[in-house]
């Protein structure tokens, strides 16, 4: 099994996305590692200040631009990983935009959102471009560009007027209906029918995946693949123990956490995995003071080899 988590350590530093698939009690999870995609928000007014915040709630890596000192700072964008206060064109030019990243183009008027499209169109074309605008005005501005040459295909793959339709009127319903259309676009390529199968977290903890792929001591990793009702963590948590006792991670902390670590250091060095549901809705929950109550099923798989 190290030999797996080698390659999606490897995928992992080059930026790649990487999937774990694992077995369990005869159902198939699939564990996400997914790299924090880039969203560029060109334009720092009032509802990209607020598509931040949603944005890196939920994992993007958000770069703000904006060509006013009082716009562009991390005051107004202080979960923002990158604030750019430079001229437009420079800025799309140094941040070299790829067929991996999200960019919203949400500047202060018709000929500034022009200008910023004719410098993004011309190379990669972004995971997800979106420009705001009234449907009179982006109709107006696409033919424009149409007329100057760029192609209707590639003007179309704009989402514009920017957003899911949701009837939104305030910036914070904006920002959320673009939020809401980051994640559709995400999400386009998942299978409905794998939904459930599909872990929740998909972040990626790189000093746990560098303790997997890279040390050779005999441990075992446990993902949580199910939970019901309420758990300190979501299915797709992990955690490894080895025969050291070093353990990197966390499924929750607690007794429960500490009864799975239990059966995980007996399984190092058998070649073996199994599953243990935790409990947290029992008597020795509630003396532990844990509130939860709900339960989680935990995968657990030897990794020695």
């Amino acid at each position: 099994m190290r030999e797996e988590w080698k390659k999606i350590w490897e995928a992992v530093q080059s930026g790649a996305p990487a999937t774990l698939e694992l077995e369990a009690e005869g159902t198939r999870y699939y564990r996400n590692f997914r790299p924090r995609e880039r969203l560029i928000l060109l334009g720092c007014g009032h509802v990209s200040q607020a598509v931040c915040g949603y944005a890196a709630g939920l994992g993007f890596s958000v770069t703000a631009v904006d060509d006013r000192p009082s716009f562009a700072n991390r005051t107004l964008f202080p979960q923002a990983e990158a604030v750019l206060c430079d001229d437009f064109a420079k800025a799309i030019e140094r941040l070299h935009i790829n067929e991996n990243d999200y960019v919203a183009v949400v500047t202060r008027g018709h000929r500034c959102d022009a200008d910023r499209l004719r410098a993004i169109m011309p190379g990669p074309f972004p995971r997800y471009l979106g420009m705001i605008g009234s449907k009179r005005r982006v109709a107006a501005l696409f033919q424009m560009l149409e007329d100057e040459g760029f192609s209707g295909e590639t003007l179309h793959r704009i989402h514009s007027p920017i957003g899911l339709s949701i009837g939104a009127l305030t910036v914070p319903e904006i920002a959320i209906s673009i939020a809401a259309e980051l994640i559709q676009t995400r999400r386009q390529d998942v299978d409905p029918r794998s939904k459930q199968s599909i872990l929740t977290q998909e972040d990626m903890d790189i000093k746990l995946l560098e303790f997997l792929a890279c040390d050779e001591t005999p441990k075992t990793v446990m993902v949580v693949c199910e939970t019901r009702g309420s758990t300190p963590v979501k299915s797709g948590a992990m955690m490894v123990v080895d025969r050291n006792y070093h353990a990197v991670g966390t499924i929750g902390g607690g007794c429960g956490e500490s009864a799975v670590l239990l059966d995980a250091y007996k399984l190092i060095g058998t070649g073996q995995t199994r599953c243990v549901t935790v409990n947290m809705s029992n008597d020795v929950a509630e003396e532990e003071g844990m509130v939860c109550g709900g339960q989680m099923k935990v995968f657990l798989a030897d990794v020695s080899e």
